[in-house]
């Protein structure tokens, strides 16, 4: 399963993904956070590095950001796609948004269960957070002033996220968009959806062959045979 997470500065992503995992086996999890693409990636085509991180049969992947920032933060800078070396395209958009839903397709195809969640927060609420994150101390270390410069592209982060949920939101890889101006209704939705999706797939433990169960047989026999530690054997269990 992959749970694609999106959301602006502050929406409580980190702490969604804390709290909704904290009762699955961190064997069975991978999150793989998806920061500014190095030059290596910008060499490549832009689903490239998303494809490369996604989660191994029986994993839960979470993408802590996503592909969705190439048509979030790449619409809202479009300066950046002069540094992708990309052909002349009058529909960028239009071919991003065709292309990730193929992606998608491809990946329901092949046994991949996509959900996406969408961390819907005010604008006030993030003004909110991001003044605590200022206040105190402890939090300092979550605050960037990056992010106040992305705030105040907020309008063209709203137009982005509308168009984004309008032509990518299918069938097969539907969004889910959470209030999240309370965290404790954005923890407990964000989980009603991945355990939904979770009963779906219903996952079930691997069926062991005939030669399998055999040598469990062999291998409980032998156990019981033994002597427990500091206990003699017993001469009789032999004879018999």
């Amino acid at each position: 399963m992959v749970v694609v997470l999106q959301a602006l500065d502050a929406a409580g992503k980190d702490g969604t993904i804390r709290h909704v995992m904290s009762g699955v086996n961190p064997q069975g999890v991978r999150v793989e956070s998806f920061k500014v693409p190095s030059d290596r990636e910008r060499g490549q085509d832009y689903l490239r590095r998303y494809q490369e991180r996604l989660p191994a049969r029986g994993e839960i992947g979470i993408f802590n950001r996503s592909h969705y920032e190439e048509v979030l933060v790449v619409r809202v800078h479009p300066e950046i796609l002069s540094g992708e070396r990309l052909p002349k395209d009058d529909h960028v958009w239009k071919h991003r948004y065709h292309a990730i839903n193929e992606w998608e397709r491809y990946l329901t195809d092949n046994g991949f269960h996509v959900v996406k969640l969408f961390l819907n927060l005010s604008k006030e609420e993030q003004r909110t957070r991001f003044l605590r994150r200022i206040d105190l101390p402890e939090h300092n270390w979550k605050f960037s002033s990056h992010d106040v410069q992305e705030r105040r592209h907020w309008d063209a982060y709203q137009e982005a996220f509308s168009e984004m949920f309008t032509h990518t939101s299918t069938e097969w890889a539907p969004w889910y968009v959470i209030p999240a101006d309370r965290k404790w209704f954005a923890r407990v939705a964000a989980a009603a959806v991945i355990a939904n999706a979770l009963i779906e797939i219903d996952p079930q433990y691997p069926k062991l062959g005939d030669d399998a169960i055999r040598a469990l047989r062999d291998a409980k026999r032998e156990l019981e045979a033994e002597a427990p530690d500091g206990a003699a054997p017993d001469p009789f269990a032999a004879a018999a």
